[in-house]
């Protein structure tokens, strides 16, 4: 599945990750740069404050520990895994806001159990790519209205 991106899109999640070099950003080879340069913590419990995310949530999303992740001191720049998922939740959640026309109506649907998802929330399947990749192709059937 491939997932096409604007230019818009590329650029607007980067407000998700408050705390990021403020750099205009005008490629997938930025993001690349960026996600191999890490992030510091306090962006990644911003982003998660911003997209509601509990920080067991956050955690269980990362394959980290709470308690590591407790650990960190803000400034520090965790790993370049850890990064990419911050990156990849940011990039969904604009995405879903394109697609709902709200962040708040996102958020809501990201925890609301659904059929589509066996009962599950679309929000506890993140902890994988496949997840990942199940919630996007949800969000484009809703945007081109084909539901299930």
């Amino acid at each position: 599945m491939a997932a096409y991106v604007t230019t818009d899109s590329l650029t607007s999640f980067f407000g998700l990750l408050s705390g990021v070099s403020t750099v205009k950003y005008a490629s997938d080879y930025d993001v690349i740069k960026l996600t191999r340069q890490g992030l510091p913590k306090k962006v990644l419990l911003s982003l998660a404050g911003k997209i509601s995310l509990t920080l067991q949530e956050l955690a269980g999303i990362m394959h980290i520990s709470e308690r590591t992740l407790q650990r960190y001191e803000d400034d520090t720049v965790v790993k370049t895994e850890y990064a990419e998922k911050a990156i990849e939740l940011a990039r969904l959640y604009t995405r879903g806001q394109e697609v709902f026309g709200s962040m708040d109506k996102f958020k809501q649907w990201m925890k609301t159990p659904s059929h589509v998802f066996q009962s599950e929330m679309p929000v506890s399947l993140l902890d994988t790519s496949v997840g990942f990749d199940l919630v996007l192709r949800e969000l484009g059937r809703i945007e081109h209205g084909i539901f299930a």
